[in-house]
């Protein structure tokens, strides 16, 4: 590879670490953010899809108004959540903010890591990853919000409501609650990186649209496994994640021959 100077592998290693520190404090400092903004961070944030205004049920309940569908108003989730170790409280205040410091730090990271590997690229290989940065982050964003919105909620009310026995109550734990939310969030952020990997797969000439297109329906499968590892043991948070992701790989077709085209 092309490198811009010549350095030692212990030198690497000396650089990769303050790449990883500089990219862990930025993780630290949000993640301090979010532990001092804990009204926000859970009384908004964590707390909000287990309460019948949030958003995603006002919009459902509005759309159901406007088409006499009164069954997507949802006016209460039987649920309730608790607290049932002496840490639990203080230990999800902790890993929550760190996780919320990992979402919002992910474009400096990322960045960070960029500047890592990209002095062993050749020009051509910088010029065809230019703006990665911000694609990768615009992907990761819009997959959060995505999990937070629509998959969060979907799963939330479809687990509510699910009971085996009406004498069974839904009392949940907030470990429970929380590392829900979290796993579902996080998954659709980083599952929503598709259209760049496939991006970089065909720069490297290793996929391209005819091998995607033969094997669409193994990609099917596989997405649906992941769908059903990533989210709670319900079928419709697993279709709901699998169909954006299906979307997803087909744009990724669609990327894969206009990159084939451009740099053939």
């Amino acid at each position: 590879m092309k490198k811009e100077k010549e350095m030692s592998f212990i030198d690497h290693l000396e650089e990769l670490r303050w790449h990883i520190i500089r990219s862990l404090l930025a993780i630290i400092v949000f993640a301090i953010i979010a532990f001092v903004s804990k009204d926000i961070v859970f009384g908004v944030i964590l707390l909000g899809p287990s309460k019948s205004d949030f958003w995603t049920y006002s919009a459902l309940c509005n759309l159901g108004q406007q088409i006499g569908v009164s069954a997507f108003c949802i006016e209460e989730l039987p649920f309730i959540i608790q607290s049932r170790q002496m840490a639990g409280q203080f230990m999800m205040h902790i890993s929550s903010s760190f996780v919320i410091g990992i979402i919002f730090a992910f474009p400096y990271a990322f960045w960070e890591f960029w500047r890592f590997i990209s002095p062993g690229l050749y020009v051509n290989e910088k010029k065809a990853a230019r703006g990665a940065t911000f694609y990768v982050s615009f992907l990761f964003f819009i997959g959060i919000l995505f999990g937070y919105f629509i998959l969060t909620p979907i799963s939330i009310n479809f687990l509510a409501n699910y009971q085996i026995d009406p004498s069974i109550l839904n009392e949940f734990d907030i470990i429970s609650y929380v590392s829900t939310i979290t796993t579902l969030v996080l998954a659709s952020g980083m599952l929503f990186q598709l259209p760049m990997v496939i991006y970089f797969l065909t720069k490297a000439g290793i996929v391209n649209k005819e091998i995607l297109k033969n094997y669409r329906k193994h990609a099917i499968v596989i997405i649906l496994v992941f769908g059903a590892m990533l989210t709670p043991p319900d079928p419709f948070s697993q279709i709901v994640m699998a169909v954006p992701l299906i979307g997803l790989y087909e744009i990724s077709i669609l990327i894969s021959g206009v990159v084939k085209k451009t740099y053939k």
